[in-house]
């Protein structure tokens, strides 16, 4: 016996809460990485000791502020740094543990 293929559906069921929580799911993970990333660039400066004790207070102060942001943003929408991190097959997942 022959399996027939499975024949793709031309329209997606989608509801609209569905679709602006993957979307903000997405433009978090964009932002987390983009957070992560400024705060190893700022580390890295720290460590450099190129850096003014102003400046390291404002860079810690900032980073402080944006993580605090994205928790409430991710608490929001029921989201944890966990859904935010992309799977990227072999190359292992996105964002630093």
């Amino acid at each position: 016996m022959s399996e027939q293929p499975r024949l793709i559906p031309q329209r997606l069921e989608t509801d609209a809460e569905s679709v602006e929580r993957d979307l903000f799911k997405l433009v978090l993970t964009i932002i987390e990485l983009v957070r992560q990333l400024m705060e190893k660039q700022a580390l890295r400066r720290v460590d450099e000791g190129d850096l003014t004790d102003e400046q390291i207070e404002g860079l810690g102060t900032g980073l402080m502020h944006l993580e605090q942001a994205m928790e409430e943003l991710k608490a929001r929408y029921d989201l944890t740094t966990a859904d935010l991190n992309i799977d990227l097959g072999p190359l292992g997942t996105l964002l630093a543990e």
